[in-house]
């Protein structure tokens, strides 16, 4: 399943290795792909092993915000 979530916050290429990593490091997320300059991010995952929730949760812990 795919999802793009609105991230706030998110400014530099260490903004974006941040939100990739966390998500990455989720159980059941596949893929992740920041765009900072539309501030989203694209989530390719497994919803049996992880959701939405989680990725904001792993968002949230970086720091960033969740639109």
């Amino acid at each position: 399943m795919e999802k793009t979530l609105n991230v706030q916050g998110m400014t530099c290429g260490h903004c974006k290795m941040s939100v990739e990593s966390a998500l990455k490091k989720l159980d059941g997320v596949s893929a992740a792909e920041v765009h900072l300059e539309t501030g989203k991010v694209d989530v390719t995952f497994d919803e049996s092993k992880v959701n939405v929730e989680a990725m904001k949760e792993a968002i949230e812990e970086q720091g960033y915000d969740i639109a």
